[in-house]
């Protein structure tokens, strides 16, 4: 296999239910065209799943979160384990393309660039609803409409895709914990809150996203549903009053303004033409799951800030 720059991949583990995904993760990392230097799984407080994992995978770092219970907590222990310049993270229920390395360490030749993040491809389970907008696929952890279609400068990649220099983490800390999923809420922007950091605390620092460093993410049927899709837009709302607090307004909200006035808009008249010009009913409901989605959000994130006004001192 060719060697690049050495790269330590961590995933993070929580949950007994998704054991077979986590293998298939382990499995497609050690399937890499250019071999990861290490891997590290991290498993988030619970000792009878960080023992299988040391059981099905010997050559392998197994290691249990030693700090706060939850996905960034998780992350950061991994970064303490982790030996190498290059720090990769892969959700554990995704599966990476066998280039996926070989895509990713050559954007490093750069002494500009400090982060890398890739697509995310769903692999839905049950079938994409129909009523699933691609302007909104980022409810499931995945790529969605707008973003880039060739390498470009973003603010911050999708957490199941993405890594950094080590360098990040020495100069502006680890991951916020506090922001982000605990367990099986649906809580997140933990990524987006270090890279927006990341950005204010190295001048001149660039994070990239290339469409063709691609893993899978794999949608359960409980994720297809409206329910989630409307719980996962509230708590990205609830989420953002966080990453507002931590790096400002501007910041923390630019692209989301440029999404919420050019993405959105592009989808509800793409949607319309579907349902217009091609005759296809769904189009409509599309089109109200865009607007639903944008609703809950807005709203999750005005009761957040509302509920911190008003807290008791």
């Amino acid at each position: 296999m060719p060697t690049l720059a050495p790269v330590s991949v961590i995933i993070c583990a929580y949950s007994d239910a998704r054991r077979e995904h986590l293998h298939q993760a382990v499995v497609s990392l050690l399937r890499q065209e250019t071999s990861p230097a290490e891997i590290i799984v991290v498993i988030d407080h619970n000792p009878s799943l960080l023992q299988h994992v040391e059981a099905s995978f010997p050559q392998i770092k197994t290691v249990p979160n030693s700090g706060a219970r939850g996905l960034s907590g998780a992350r950061n222990s991994g970064i303490r384990t982790a030996r190498h310049d290059i720090i990769a993270f892969l959700d554990d229920d995704a599966i990476a393309e066998p280039d996926w390395l070989t895509s990713m360490v050559p954007h490093y030749a750069d002494q500009l660039v400090v982060g890398v993040g890739g697509r995310v491809v769903p692999m839905w389970q049950g079938g994409r609803p129909r009523w699933f907008p691609e302007e909104f696929l980022w409810v499931v952890g995945c790529s969605y409409r707008g973003q880039p279609d060739a390498v470009r400068q973003v603010r911050n990649p999708i957490g199941c895709n993405m890594s950094f220099r080590r360098s990040v983490f020495d100069r502006v800390g680890g991951f916020r914990e506090g922001i982000g999923r605990t367990g099986a809420d649906a809580a997140g922007c933990e990524e987006t809150e270090l890279c927006i950091r990341a950005k204010q605390g190295i001048p001149g620092s660039r994070i990239l996203y290339d469409p063709f460093m691609v893993v899978r993410h794999q949608v359960t049927p409980d994720r297809s549903r409206w329910r989630y899709f409307r719980v996962r837009c509230l708590a990205e709302g609830r989420s953002k009053t966080r990453v507002v607090d931590e790096v400002g307004v501007a910041d923390g909200l630019a692209s989301e303004q440029f999404y919420v006035t050019r993405t959105l808009p592009r989808g509800v008249v793409r949607h319309l033409g579907d349902a217009l010009l091609r005759r296809d009913a769904w189009g409509l409901a599309r089109v109200g799951s865009i607007i639903g989605g944008l609703g809950f959000t807005t709203a999750g994130y005005v009761a957040a800030r509302v509920a911190k006004v008003w807290k008791p001192a």
